[in-house]
């Protein structure tokens, strides 16, 4: 008996489905911030303590994305997946039922792990899916993906911690994962060469300790004067494992990613522009919380529901940058979404004590609408750039420099606000107009963010 032959739409649609719980459990992470109170007061832990249930995580991912993704383009993007889905299962399960506070944070690292195999590999499975042809549209189709978790998981958490206490925001993703886990095996797989290239782990190794040591001085930058031995130390080490990563870069035949690349400016400035919109776009998770704590009485799904307006307007945004990309170059369409969402900050650095919620929401969905269409762009220019062959590395770059941007942006901006705050109430000011002039100068300069790579590639186009 013949086999038969499944549909494209078929497999399309379960490439979808599978690709989308694998990387929906990530961005659900946001439920997590909701769970922060819950979770100190469970472990009897001091606020401060909780950065860790941050840092375990972030560092682990950041630090290992582009590795695994080029662990995917040499041996299989689906067999990365699919550990990736299995680890973060098991990830889930050892969160959620965590005894001591020191268990929860080792298991944020396994959690780590499994992120950063998950999301190493999601963007090349997606667009292995379809036609080449259609790569934008599926790259799109994965940025919405992105935004429905961000805008569900802050949703989500309160009717759940409520209920079912601070575990269950990591107990309801242990099933999503163990699904993509399952599911995994029928994924399309992306085309490979016939010969397997050797895996760099000199230059793996490097790369991860540049990594790590980037985002460990950046988050202690929150604790000067106390860590500055600290974050020298880390500052040093950084510059040299990123040096010596990129002299062995350029000496291997096959390196974890083709530095060379980067000599192209308008490459470059792709990068460094979605470091910084994704730095400028944090602002909104990090401090819009703490205004509303002041200037509104709203219960916390409300507040959840407020904040979802960010990453909904980038769900929103998402296809519809998908079809403008067939008849708008990419660059265009990144100046476009970067010029959009610095408009949705700088209406949010005119708030007022009292909060007008209706203004406020739709400043930060128009962030999210540019953040949308900026992300497609941007996904479409690396992986347009880089060689089909190197498509876990392309998505696994664009997934490791919007980590370091939101990071950077935990840090830059809590200490411009405390800054600027400071500042205030040393000439005078009473507390609460030291705290508005915070907020207000802190969404000011996150929105001149996103414009300066704009004018960097304006200036390297006119050079050109």
């Amino acid at each position: 008996m013949r086999a038969e032959v499944e549909s494209p739409g078929r497999v399309l649609a379960r490439s979808v489905a599978v690709v989308g719980a694998g990387t929906l459990v990530v961005p659900f992470d946001s439920s997590v911030n909701v769970a922060f109170p819950h979770i100190t007061a469970a472990f009897g832990l001091d606020i401060p303590q909780i950065q860790w249930v941050v840092i375990s995580y972030t560092l682990t991912y950041a630090a290992l994305m582009l590795v695994f993704g080029r662990v995917g383009d040499i041996f299989s993007h689906r067999r990365v997946f699919i550990l990736g889905a299995a680890i973060s299962t098991a990830a889930f399960v050892g969160c959620g039922a965590a005894p001591t506070y020191g268990w929860l944070l080792a298991a944020r690292v396994v959690q780590g792990l499994g992120a950063a195999l998950l999301l190493s590999c999601g963007p090349a499975l997606i667009t292995a899916a379809a036609d080449e042809s259609r790569r934008t549209r599926m790259l799109a189709l994965y940025t919405m993906i992105f935004g429905i978790g961000g805008a569900l998981g802050p949703l989500v958490a309160g009717p759940l911690i409520a209920r079912w206490g601070w575990s269950s925001v990591y107990w309801f993703r242990a099933p999503v994962a163990l699904l993509a886990c399952l599911g995994a095996p029928f994924l399309a797989v992306p085309p490979r060469a016939a010969a397997r290239d050797a895996f760099d782990v000199p230059g793996a190794a490097l790369l991860v300790a540049a990594i790590a040591m980037l985002v460990l001085a950046l988050d202690r930058l929150r604790h000067l004067p106390d860590s500055a031995l600290v974050l020298a130390l880390g500052t040093a080490a950084t510059i040299l494992a990123a040096a010596a990563f990129v002299r062995r870069e350029l000496s291997v035949a096959r390196p974890i990613i083709d530095v060379r690349v980067f000599r192209d400016a308008d490459f470059a400035v792709a990068n460094i522009a979605n470091l910084l919109v994704n730095l400028s776009m944090f602002s909104v998770l990090l401090l819009v919380p703490f205004y509303l704590a002041h200037a509104a009485r709203l219960s916390v799904p409300a507040a959840g529901l407020l904040l979802a307006a960010q990453p909904a307007g980038a769900m929103i945004a998402a296809p519809i940058a998908g079809r403008l990309a067939v008849r708008v170059a990419p660059r265009l369409l990144l100046r476009a979404g970067s010029l959009i969402a610095a408009a949705g900050l700088a209406w949010i650095g005119f708030v007022g004590r009292e909060a007008l919620i209706p203004p406020l929401a739709l400043s930060m969905f128009t962030n999210g609408v540019g953040v949308g269409l900026f992300q497609v762009a941007y996904f479409d220019i690396v992986t347009a750039t880089l060689p089909r062959g190197d498509r876990g590395v392309a998505g696994s770059l664009a997934m490791a420099t919007r980590t370091i941007g939101v990071v950077a942006g935990a840090t830059l901006l809590m200490l411009a606000f405390q800054g600027i705050g400071a500042a205030v109430a040393s000439a005078g000011a009473a507390p609460e107009d030291a705290f508005l002039a915070g907020i207000r100068g802190v969404f000011r300069i996150a929105a001149a963010v996103p414009l300066l790579p704009l004018v960097l590639g304006l200036f390297v186009a006119r050079r050109r």
